[in-house]
């Protein structure tokens, strides 16, 4: 097996942080019940440990790229994995729900500036023809971390404690602050431009109050009048600043890099795919806990299957794009994703689980596949002094899908549940859901379509 190249390295201490950053989310919700019970608070009060990440995520990405190009890579990526691990160790010390929800707040700051800046320095860092092979690198790791994350946080949980799943950041953090401080190259730009204070606090705002009224939507939250404020208010905020954003020169979101091809059409066909994968955290569990009547460990093995997939299938995704292209790749795997979703929604428990698990195993080579080709064309024609705004407008809009997926997949339960006048979500219900975001991941198929047949050719080596 070839050594890896310094890119492909380079990649895999991104790919660290961003397996702890995505593995903190998934095992979290699984320590809720336990979270709740420990601080003597309801179960359904621990969500805001979750709406309080997302709070802080929300408002320091946009300014992710800026903030890189005015300070250097390295220095705020070590800057970012030092609040995280430090928000990490306090958050499992907290003795009251309060002071968690302030120190993961914390941690969303820090897992704003890790993942797109650590993205950023691989795209800068990388010869377009290699940026394949180094994005299926980075990719793996951060496809892992959702999916571990459920069997991890449950074996944590049960056998220690839900405040060991926050000590688990400790060392992988301080391992990544070494190899960052060794390995990643310090780049910066020599002239920024102007920091759009005025934009982070317009964007910041306005994605903060719709990832609350997406928490509070996916888990029926609150009143309607609040749900309604935040929707309104956060709305209000977004549409103020893309007033704003066409009215200097460098805004911290630019809206403009829409107009190249590759960029836009990875944007709108990844956010697609990126609401049913949104949707799953939300989805699987109860289905297979609740629809299926599987207890928490049944569930944890079933569903591990979908990160063998991604894993087998990873060494071979630089030889498909080459073979075939990203425009049919992408054609193909979103038709696949639909397919993979309806098959979902259709499986009863009289049928073996082996076959559910080989139907998530497939769905987990689709991911690897699908979200490898996406992060890698979306730069394949961006110009050098646009990297920093395009990462963070796409690391953007992925933040934004992933909640979409949430509403959509939460939405079609509260209104089944209407309608046939039961609490508590049914197997059928929950078929529906995974119909609903299945049939959002189609639209990826036509903007697949619309690209060029040669569009990333630079990147994949195909030649047809």
């Amino acid at each position: 097996m070839p050594r890896p190249t310094k890119a492909q390295f380079t990649a895999l201490i991104v790919a660290s942080m961003m397996f702890m950053e995505q593995l903190d989310g998934t095992i979290l919700a699984t320590a809720l019940p336990s979270i709740a019970n420990s601080l003597h608070v309801d179960t359904v009060a621990t969500s805001v440990a979750l709406t309080s990440y997302i709070i802080g995520l929300a408002i320091f990405i946009p300014a992710s790229g800026a903030l890189a190009d005015r300070l250097g890579s390295r220095s705020v990526l070590m800057v970012a994995i030092c609040i995280f691990v430090t928000s990490s160790l306090f958050c499992a010390q907290a003795n009251s729900l309060p002071f968690l929800a302030c120190m993961r707040t914390l941690q969303g700051i820090g897992g704003a500036l890790m993942v797109p800046i650590g993205r950023l320095v691989i795209i800068r860092s990388t010869p377009r023809d290699q940026l394949v092979r180094t994005m299926t690198w980075m990719m793996l790791p951060a496809t892992l971390g959702p999916l571990l994350g459920p069997v991890v946080g449950g074996f944590i949980t049960t056998w220690f404690s839900w405040r060991w799943n926050f000590y688990l950041n400790i060392p992988i953090g301080l391992v990544g602050l070494g190899l960052t401080w060794r390995f990643i190259p310090q780049i910066r730009e020599p002239s920024p431009a102007p920091f759009d204070l005025k934009g982070m606090v317009l964007a910041g705002g306005g994605l903060a109050l719709l990832s609350i009224f997406a928490e509070l939507f996916s888990h029926a939250e609150g009143s309607i009048t609040l749900r309604v404020v935040m929707l309104g208010a956060g709305s209000l905020l977004m549409a103020l600043y893309c007033i704003h954003a066409f009215r200097i020169p460098a805004p911290l979101l630019d809206f403009r890099l829409m107009r190249i091809p590759t960029f836009r059409i990875s944007v709108l066909a990844g956010a697609a795919s990126r609401v049913a994968v949104g949707s799953l955290p939300f989805l699987m569990p109860s289905f297979l806990q609740i629809g299926m009547g599987l207890n928490a460990a049944q569930s944890g093995l079933v569903t591990f299957t979908a990160p063998i997939g991604a894993l087998i299938t990873r060494p071979f995704v630089p030889a498909i794009l080459r073979r075939w292209g990203f425009r049919k790749v992408l054609m193909f795997n979103g038709i696949s994703a639909a397919v993979v979703f309806t098959l979902v929604a259709s499986f009863r428990l009289p049928h073996a689980l082996w076959l559910f698990s080989l139907i998530l195993a497939c769905a987990g080579a689709a991911q690897a596949i699908q979200f490898s080709a996406y992060n890698t064309i979306a730069y394949a024609d961006v110009p050098a002094s646009n990297m920093s705004a395009a990462t963070s407008l796409y690391s953007t809009m992925q933040q934004i899908m992933l909640s979409a997926g949430i509403c959509i997949a939460a939405g079609t339960l509260t209104v089944l549940g209407q309608i046939y006048g039961h609490t508590t979500p049914t197997l059928g219900d929950f078929s529906a859901g995974f119909l609903a975001t299945g049939a959002v991941s189609l639209l990826a198929v036509p903007f697949a379509a619309s690209l060029a047949p040669s569009a990333g050719a630079s990147m994949s080596g195909n030649k047809r």
